[in-house]
């Protein structure tokens, strides 16, 4: 089934039938990646203890959002 007769299937529905719908679809979409997550965490590791041992330079947020 296509992507557009599967959209004209889905109009057919009732107002909250199709409501439940788009809500569970976009539901699917914002599941965690884990992999991704171990990733940003073993970053997150690395950039803070080098910021503890003096090899990263800490930026003050006033400056970050001067930037903007």
């Amino acid at each position: 089934m296509s992507t557009k007769e599967l959209f004209n299937e889905a109009m057919k529905l009732k107002p909250k039938e199709r409501a439940l719908l788009v809500e569970n679809l976009i539901k699917s979409l914002d599941q965690p990646d884990k992999e991704l997550d171990e990733i940003w965490a073993d970053e997150s590791e690395r950039r803070l203890r080098a910021y503890r041992e003096g090899e990263l330079e800490g930026v003050p947020m006033d400056d970050i959002f001067k930037e903007s």
